[in-house]
């Protein structure tokens, strides 16, 4: 099996994509980027897929007011890209202000020349 290989600065490319659509709660760039199976843990170990995390940013119900961030590693496994991140994060979920620190792994991959989120994971630190 032949392996598509992903230019790095393609990778950084999307994830800030991805950080902009989640800012601007950015739906039609969230669909675009997040693939239809995607499956997500939370902070809290809740696991959420696409509909869930669009629909929680049509409602309103989630408002980021920050979000900064930084790139510890990507590294491509086979057709995958895995990406670790560091991220500082303040907004409302429910009107309820978070504020905080997590490092977030993402998982990437190529469907018809589109990189698409396919899994992923957010934790506390």
């Amino acid at each position: 099996m032949n392996s598509i290989l992903v230019d790095e600065q393609k990778i950084r490319e999307v994830e800030n994509q991805l950080l902009e659509a989640m800012k601007k709660s950015d739906i039609k760039m969230l669909d675009q980027l997040l693939h239809d199976d995607l499956l997500f843990v939370l902070p809290s170990g809740e696991v959420i897929t696409k509909e869930i995390d669009l629909e929680t940013h049509k409602s309103g119900n989630l408002v980021f007011e920050e979000i900064t961030s930084s790139i510890d590693s990507i590294k491509q496994i086979g057709e995958n890209v895995v990406v670790t991140l560091s991220l500082k994060i303040a907004g409302k979920m429910l009107e309820q202000h978070f504020e905080g620190h997590f490092r977030y792994l993402r998982v990437w991959k190529m469907f018809d020349n589109q990189l698409k989120v396919i899994a992923g994971s957010g934790v506390a630190i």
